[in-house]
């Protein structure tokens, strides 16, 4: 695939074989893709190297042999003492079979689109099986090359999209191997303030942290924003980072290729020589080796903060040592880490007045922000849309889908003073809908009688011309479709699901 620069782009070439994937004739081997046999490059005519001699552990496979060759068949390091340093052979264990194995049960459950080539998960491991032995053999030889990213724009919780580069099937498989090996490597030298992408750690994590330092007294918030992090990060200064604990130089190439790969917009083809695209699997760790640097820094200088991925906070107890932090960490980020501070979001500010990974703080106590709140209830209008025309089942569906969602995010809000009134509308939203879908008079009329609404009232309310939403909160409707009733219909209740979070012992 040729190189493009940067500022140009060219229609996307189509490719003539299923899953845009040529492989030349040699490919067609026998054997599965967890196997050790090697064949030809994925993309490339080049073949593997033969066995030289009758030696016969040369072109072996490290990964399935006690001794520590590589397969082109010589050895790939030694330490002065004579003994194989097992630092110089990642790339092995990132290719074997019980890592790889490993790695796809996870690809496999997370699911996910298809990439550039358009192949389906399901489809993955019938090309796999006859191709596997050809990809593992170039990997080997330094010659494997992804395919591009294929970006869509997903909605942020905050407003907005978000660029997201999903790797084809193969890729994400290779990538999540890889991170497999460099997670326990480089995850134990972490800061405990970080919180992203890391095992047993959550965003709720680094939002308790936050409050931890509020109550400690530490009520001014230096809040810094980083431009586009995950499109700005310099591929020079990343594989720096990384090439401190990675001594094997074949998984920092086979890195350098991922961040390399380019990425497909619409039909034309763009070159990366720019940030991590998120979405793959490996992206994640990438970005918590480069801000670590970060982490050290501020934890040198002795700051209380919290990061999450790209998004951190800084809490100090005035607001001219404030000014001074943002002052330093803007500079540090910009020269050493080569990222960019978005000036216009970047302030320093009192607790109270901030948001963090979708909470604000009033005192101590943690809620959930305004913007987060509006955001919820214009989803709920949406689910409870007169006009979109699904059965209540259905609905009912998508709306206890959306609450355990939201609620189990969100629901850490130690604010319980709007959780009954929100009740109350949701109930009155629903009402509205079933109104609605009941259409005619004498289906009002008779529904309402059939649960338990006097004939009287019922007809009363049947009759009026008033419109859905009004007569939602009559007696009426509130007798026949009473609280009981509409939980039995799988209404859930936002106050049950807070009770449960904050005193499941008490839960009803």
């Amino acid at each position: 695939m040729p190189r493009l620069h940067s500022e140009r782009s060219r229609p996307y070439p189509g490719r003539p074989v299923r899953y845009a994937i040529q492989l030349p004739l040699e490919s067609a081997m026998h054997g599965n893709m967890l196997g050790p046999r090697a064949g030809v490059s994925r993309g490339h005519s080049s073949s593997p190297p033969a066995n030289e001699g009758p030696n016969p552990e040369k072109g072996k496979d490290p990964s399935c042999s006690t001794n520590a060759m590589n397969p082109t068949g010589g050895a790939v390091g030694r330490r002065v003492d004579g003994q194989s340093d097992p630092d110089e052979y990642l790339l092995e264990r990132i290719l074997s079979r019980a890592n790889l194995s490993e790695a796809w049960k996870r690809v496999k459950a997370n699911r996910g689109a298809p990439g550039v080539d358009d192949m389906p998960i399901d489809d993955f491991m019938a090309y796999a099986w006859e191709h596997w032995p050809a990809i593992r053999s170039s990997i080997f030889a330094n010659s494997y090359k992804p395919l591009p990213v294929k970006r869509v724009e997903i909605p942020k919780a905050t407003g907005g999209t978000r660029p997201l580069g999903i790797p084809s099937v193969l890729d994400r498989l290779i990538q999540q191997a890889i991170a497999q090996v460099l997670v326990p490597i480089f995850d134990p030298g972490f800061s405990e303030a970080s919180f992203g992408f890391r095992k047993g750690l959550s965003p709720h994590d680094a939002v308790y942290q936050v409050r931890h330092y509020i109550r400690e007294g530490y009520r001014v918030a230096v809040d810094c924003d980083l431009a586009k992090f995950f499109d700005t990060v310099e591929h020079d200064v990343l594989m720096a980072r990384v090439g401190k604990k990675v001594r094997d130089k074949r998984v920092l190439k086979l890195i350098g290729t991922y961040l390399r790969a380019g990425v497909v917009i619409g039909d034309r083809l763009h070159e990366t020589r720019k940030g991590v695209p998120q979405g793959g699997p490996l992206s994640p760790l990438l970005s918590n080796i480069l801000l670590d640097e970060l982490d050290k820094e501020l934890e040198g200088r002795g700051h209380r903060f919290a990061r999450y991925a790209d998004d951190f906070v800084i809490l100090v107890k005035s607001r001219r040592a404030g000014e001074r932090v943002m002052a330093s960490v803007t500079r540090f980020l910009e020269k050493r880490l080569k990222l960019k501070v978005n000036q216009e979001k970047s302030k320093v500010a009192h607790t109270n007045e901030i948001t963090f990974l979708g909470f604000s703080f009033t005192g101590a106590k943690i809620r959930w922000s305004d913007k987060a709140f509006v955001r919820f209830k214009q989803r709920i209008k949406e689910l409870t849309g007169r006009s979109w025309g699904v059965s209540m089942e259905y609905r009912m569906f998508k709306l206890a889908e959306y609450l355990r969602g939201w609620m189990g995010y969100f629901g850490i809000s130690e604010l319980y003073r709007p959780i009954p009134e929100l009740d109350h509308w949701l109930r009155r939203r629903v009402r509205m809908c079933y109104w609605k879908q009941w259409r005619y008079c004498r289906t009002k009329v008779r529904e309402l009688t059939k649960l338990g609404t006097f004939l009287r009232t019922a007809i009363s309310v049947g009759l009026s011309r008033k419109g859905p939403w009004r007569l939602s909160r009559t007696l009426a409707t509130h007798s026949g479709m009473t609280n009981q009733w509409l939980k039995d219909q799988g209404l859930l209740s936002v106050k049950d699901l807070w009770v449960n979070i904050h005193y499941p012992a008490t839960a009803r």
